[in-house]
């Protein structure tokens, strides 16, 4: 049977192979609840949404011959070209989620829907409903037209149907449309990508689906081109779709954030496949200067909004940061790719601190309304036309993030553990099982963890080969401190080594009890970040924290509060939030400032004495749970209480 997994590399080409999904179940937890509220609330909800738009109406009037295509008009009067990708984003969760279990509705429904798709290509295998209903013609808008875009996730789509259904009827269309493509600008044809990378890595994935070697060259051969100046330099420049220079060369992430991402999947795809190391060493290295230098503290990226881009390094705003959805998504795709090329855990690292602080922020605990953008600060009595911001929406004009958020979470089950020549490796902790082989012969290991709002993991041993082999448990880059036992015995934990690797021949029953520390800590920005200077964020394990004004007493502003980086904050409830989100007390003060600067927000040098403030107990939640009560002023990022001098009006 095919293996489960959204990235399945050929043996060989990579440190890590994926562990076959269909062996791995998380069922209870934290984990648990979230796969559960995606499955039975966010994507009947996202198949109602694509109807209410008309996401699959187009689908029926090209089926059709004809008709109005429904393009999602924003308040500016956009129509969006790509809408047919949301649906293919669906099927890609539908398909992963049947792979999980049967639901005879849900099958139901996603059948109606492939069908329609398959209703809707031509006959020469052409298919993008937005160019056979408004008449343009085909592969004209390379910049935006989103063509090649709309087929790789068609692509993305038709692998996870084939994969953990066996079902190959979506993978057929695929092959069809990619065909097309070929004919027109695959190799010795014309000279041309596009605009919005996606194809690359899912040429790469078909190639592993089917063995098909024309796949791989063609998405090697996209990848080669760009760089070269063919998407011309647009309204915003040719940084803007990584089109300035070659992915072998740029050292640095650069124009719009999803581009990049995306781009970087399929250069890692690529260069394994191909055994390209300057290949993959030059998107680890555009990695290590985006991680350093543009990632917010909560894995977010992009602080443009004018183009939803990269900004210089260390342009970080809190209150300005674009950080969209399916950015953070990108992120955790190429960490990912990333892990299996390299066996680093940084990059597991990365992959954890960005679903939690990051992706699951863009959508709300009910399972039905969703983020765009994730600011890491909104402001009081904000300025704003149509939505408040603060609340999200059911849906959007421009909806990639929703139906990309569903197939994210479906695939979580995919990301938690490898294996390799020396044993299983866990990345991730979640309570469930992972089924898997090491030389031929059957692993299992039941995990129990309360994680991420304690510290402690138990992975018990039910089944493993006779001879020695090595179970690697990851410890986490937030861990200070720790301790393990082995079937009962004590041993080291060295938290800066990356990972606890037990090298033993396993029994069945026997037990790995990891303990890891969870205090609550404040951390601090880089000098360089000057948004934020002077200002302190909570973290504890591996979630980011924030304020929110729900949470303040009566008359007290978020812009008033200063916190104490030298108290240690406590566990507390989160009113209004399920019962198993943790918040943090922390000690503060409330500083009335506009008493101050009232008239005037700038001074001379002159100085009074800075109002000693009240003290009072601020409560803060997890990042990813703001805004699922009342709409209000949130920070991230809080000012440092402090004393002594402050600037007083002339």
């Amino acid at each position: 049977m095919t293996t489960m997994t959204t990235v399945l590399p050929t043996p060989g080409s990579t440190r890590l192979r994926p562990v076959d999904a269909r062996g791995t179940r998380v069922d209870r937890g934290f984990w648990g609840e979230r796969l559960n509220v995606n499955r039975e609330v966010t994507i009947p909800h996202g198949l109602a949404q694509l109807e209410a738009s008309g996401a699959l109406g187009n689908f029926r009037h090209a089926a059709r011959g004809g008709g109005r295509y429904v393009g999602g008009m924003d308040d500016a009067g956009l129509t969006f070209p790509f809408l047919d990708s949301d649906v293919y984003k669906w099927l890609e969760a539908v398909g992963w989620e049947l792979g999980r279990g049967d639901d005879a509705k849900l099958a139901a429904d996603a059948g109606e829907v492939v069908r329609l798709v398959t209703s809707a290509q031509q006959d020469d295998g052409y298919l993008n409903t937005f160019v056979q209903l408004s008449g343009h013609e085909r592969y004209t808008d390379l910049q935006w037209g989103h063509e090649l875009y709309c087929v790789g996730h068609l692509l993305q789509a038709a692998v996870a149907w084939q994969r953990a259904l066996g079902d190959s009827t979506l993978l057929v269309v695929a092959e069809r449309a990619v065909a097309h493509i070929e004919s027109e600008m695959g190799e010795g044809r014309r000279a041309a990508i596009g605009g919005h990378p996606e194809i690359e890595m899912a040429l790469v994935e078909a190639y592993r689906a089917t063995g098909r070697e024309s796949y791989l060259a063609f998405a090697r051969t996209l990848v080669e081109r760009r760089g070269r100046g063919l998407l011309g330099v647009g309204r915003l420049g040719s940084r803007y779709w990584q089109d300035h220079e070659s992915p072998r060369t740029a050292t640095s992430p650069a124009g719009h954030v999803v581009r990049q991402m995306y781009l970087d999947c399929g250069v890692v795809d690529v260069a394994v496949e191909t055994g390209d190391e300057e290949l993959l060493q030059a998107a680890v290295d555009r990695w290590n200067a985006m991680w350093s230098t543009h990632t917010y503290l909560t894995g977010a990226l992009g602080s443009r909004h004018r183009d939803e881009a990269f900004g210089d390094p260390y342009e970080l705003p809190p209150d300005r940061a674009y950080a969209e959805t399916c950015a953070a998504i990108g992120s955790v795709m190429l960490a990912w790719r990333l892990l299996l090329a390299t066996g680093a855990e940084r990059f597991a690292d990365a992959f954890e601190r960005t679903l939690y602080n990051a992706v699951l922020p863009g959508l709300s605990l009910d399972g039905g309304s969703f983020f765009y953008t994730n600011p890491l600060r909104l402001r009081a009595d904000p300025v704003t036309s149509g939505v408040a911001p603060g609340a999200r929406q059911p849906w959007y004009p421009c909806a990639c993030c929703p139906p990309n958020l569903m197939r994210t979470i479906s695939t979580f089950e995919h990301h938690i553990a490898t294996v390799d020549g020396a044993g299983v490796q866990l990345h991730q902790f979640a309570s469930g099982t992972i089924e898997t082989e090491f030389g031929g012969a059957p692993v299992r290991l039941r995990v129990e963890t309360d994680q991420p709002w304690q510290g402690a993991v138990t992975i018990s041993v039910d089944s493993a080969p006779a001879e020695p082999w090595a179970l690697s448990v990851r410890l986490p880059a937030w861990m200070r401190a720790g301790s393990a036992r082995v079937a009962g015995q004590p041993v080291e934990v060295d938290a800066p080594s990356g990972a606890l690797v037990m090298e033993r021949a396993w029994s069945a029953g026997e037990r790995v009890e990891l303990e890891i520390e969870m205090p609550a800590r404040f951390t601090l920005p880089h000098p360089a970040i000057d948004a934020v200077r002077g200002c302190a964020a909570l973290e504890r394990g591996p979630l980011v924290y924030c304020v929110e004004q729900a949470d303040l007493a009566g008359g007290t502003r978020l812009e008033d509060v200063d916190v104490d980086i030298g108290s240690q904050p406590a566990l507390a409830a989160a009113s209004g939030l399920p019962d198993e989100v943790q918040a943090l007390a922390i000690e503060a003060r409330v500083r009335r400032h506009g008493a101050v600067w009232k008239h005037w927000p700038y001074a001379p040098t002159t100085v009074v004495e800075t109002p000693a403030g009240e003290a009072t107990t601020v409560t803060a939640i997890p990042y990813f749970s703001w805004a699922n009560r009342e709409v209000g002023p949130m920070r991230v990022w809080l000012p440092i209480s402090r004393t002594g001098k402050e600037v007083s009006q002339p």
